[in-house]
């Protein structure tokens, strides 16, 4: 099984629509380690780790996010595997 890690950055009306506990919701589904967070410009980063077909579904609803949200752009940046395991969780720093 391929792993992969990811960073994402979604821009649009995402901050103030639950996206975040909602992509917390999404990425526990999934099994993917990783976290959501706020980001001072109203965009919200997304960082997760696991199985890589997981990951691509996880990128995909990211695109669209919950229904409250209007996802403009994703920008994505593959990072090296950490090997990390466990929770997808929200962080708030």
């Amino acid at each position: 099984m391929a792993v992969k890690r990811i960073r994402a950055v979604v821009f649009g009306l995402v901050q103030g629509v639950y996206f975040r506990t909602f992509a917390e919701a999404e990425g526990t589904k999934l099994k993917l380690a990783g976290w959501v967070r706020n980001l001072p410009d109203e965009s919200v980063e997304v960082v997760m780790e696991g199985e890589e077909a997981k990951v691509d579904e996880m990128i995909q609803w990211l695109r669209h996010g919950p229904p409250t949200a209007k996802v403009k752009r994703v920008d994505l940046r593959a990072e090296r595997v950490l090997g990390q395991t466990g929770k997808f969780n929200i962080r708030y720093n």
